[in-house]
């Protein structure tokens, strides 16, 4: 939860959600271009003369958490709109939807790399997301990182370096789904309580001997567990895969969220949410579900447990549409693609390779070899 928030009121319209008429413009002092925001600089600069432009962005709106409840029982259109003139293509590879500034022409796709690429007609404007991360990985620390990657990659074919490195590193703005909520839960299992007797056996050898036979007392527990859950993540894209989103996050939604302006996002590419905030809200719930079960869990006394059962209360659900950037990498080996992508405020990254048969052989010999080496000297 930001520092700078607030709730509406159940049944309200979300608050910040005005439609700005005309887009506020960050023109570059010495040519006239239009500024974009620069990652290294943290400012807006212009991508042609790279003279830094006066102008601030204005981000002195509010992030407000919105009532999860009112909200699906229907937000009204005033939320929606980029408060900038865009337009949408859709990949016909991966199904990804990515909303570009009307004077840039896309050639391919950024996720996968396809150019099999359509125009995407909406029949209505996405929901503007409200607030957003902007980037703080500038490209070449993008790169830098990849690189060190690859270093680590110990079964990636050894060509893979360099042919990789040739393919272009996008910056991209993925949706997310915030969530809160506070949850009183009531639980009640059976705990175990591990004890030991002794117990006396004949070996092969005909000799007796004595073990130590570990045996569970189960006694009825029970307890109350309080808990917030704060900035629960669903992402909405389709364009990166799941895994890797889940090997980059967490993103510093909690302190570093600054209000939606079309100045973070001019010149960047913007994938529109295809998981809508009722599936987004149920995805979370399932997610705040399973933690919750763990934190139970967690409290029930003793070595062991089973038959835990919880009764909880939901109070206080809030949600919020954000931006969050990523650097993304498609690149192809062989007839296949594979995906880079870097957290674009914290700079983890995840990715995948190819794998290298002969590397692979060569690990499993040298792993036998020392397990031969090691039974033959406890032989000795």
């Amino acid at each position: 939860m930001s520092a700078q928030t607030g709730t509406t009121q159940p049944g309200a319209a979300p608050a910040g959600n005005e439609v700005i008429a005309e887009e506020k413009k960050y023109n570059c002092p010495a040519c006239g271009a239009e500024a974009q925001w620069n990652p290294k600089k943290q400012a807006l600069v212009c991508p042609f003369c790279g003279v830094e432009s006066p102008g601030k962005i204005d981000d002195s709106g509010q992030i407000v958490e919105h009532d999860l409840v009112a909200a699906l029982r229907g937000i009204p259109d005033s939320g929606r709109g980029w408060q900038a003139d865009k337009v949408s293509v859709k990949c016909q590879s991966c199904q990804a939807i990515s909303v570009f500034d009307a004077a840039k022409q896309a050639q391919r796709c950024q996720f996968c790399g396809s150019a099999e690429l359509v125009p995407y007609e909406q029949t209505k404007d996405a929901f503007r997301p409200e607030s957003l991360l902007p980037f703080k990985v500038a490209e070449g620390q993008a790169r830098d990182l990849i690189r060190s990657w690859y270093g680590r990659v110990w079964f990636a074919p050894n060509a893979l370096k360099s042919r990789a490195l040739t393919d272009t590193v996008n910056g991209v703005y993925l949706p997310y789904w915030t969530f809160d909520a506070q949850v009183d839960a009531d639980w009640r299992a059976e705990a175990g309580h591990y004890y030991y007797t002794t117990e006396t056996y004949e070996d092969n050898n005909g000799r007796t001997q004595t073990r130590q036979v570990q045996h569970v007392r189960w006694e009825p527990a029970a307890g109350n567990l309080q808990h917030f859950f704060d900035d629960e993540l669903v992402c909405a894209s389709v364009g990166v895969k799941a895994s890797l989103l889940r090997g980059i996050e967490p993103f510093p939604t909690t302190n570093q969220l600054v209000p939606y302006s079309a100045g973070y996002v001019t010149g960047w590419t913007v994938e529109r949410y295809q998981i809508d905030l009722v599936n987004a809200a149920k995805n979370s719930r399932t997610q705040m579900e399973s933690e919750l079960r763990a934190l139970c869990a967690a409290a029930v006394p003793g070595d062991t447990q089973r038959n835990l059962q919880i009764e909880s209360r939901w109070t206080g659900q809030t949600f919020k549409h954000i931006l969050t950037p990523v650097w993304l990498l498609t690149y192809h080996y062989g007839a296949k693609a594979y995906q880079v992508i870097i957290n674009g405020c914290t700079g983890r990254i995840a990715g995948e390779y190819p794998k290298s048969w002969i590397k692979i052989a060569l690990a499993v010999v040298a792993a036998l070899i020392v397990v031969i080496i090691v039974m033959s000297m406890g032989k000795r």
